[in-house]
């Protein structure tokens, strides 16, 4: 069996940013899933490029991706194009983190 994005994607809802209490996610910090034969590469960020949770959420993302059915390899690159920000959280983060709504 062969993974899909949306496998992969929906298994790195574990990644709770410690921060925040979020998972990644939610958060915007998964920029692209690609999914080859079972060899997975993901793209992804942090808040800026001295979080200090980065390896953690790396790791994370690492282990979470390797637990899907069909996955034989995992690569976790990170990146900060584009910059991360605020504007990436799902509408139902923002509202559990308080966020006001904007007009």
């Amino acid at each position: 069996m062969t993974p899909d994005v949306a496998q992969i994607r929906e298994a790195l809802r574990v990644v709770i940013d410690p921060e925040l209490g979020v998972n990644i996610v939610d958060l915007g910090f998964v920029y692209d899933i690609a999914v080859a034969e079972g060899d997975v590469r993901i793209t992804m960020t942090a808040t800026t490029k001295g979080c200090p949770a980065s390896g953690f959420l790396k790791e994370g993302v690492a282990r979470s991706a390797a637990q899907v059915d069909g996955v034989r390899s995992v690569d976790v690159v990170m990146t900060f194009e584009p910059a991360w920000d605020p504007s990436m959280i799902s509408a139902d983060a923002r509202a559990g983190l308080g966020f006001a709504s904007v007009h």
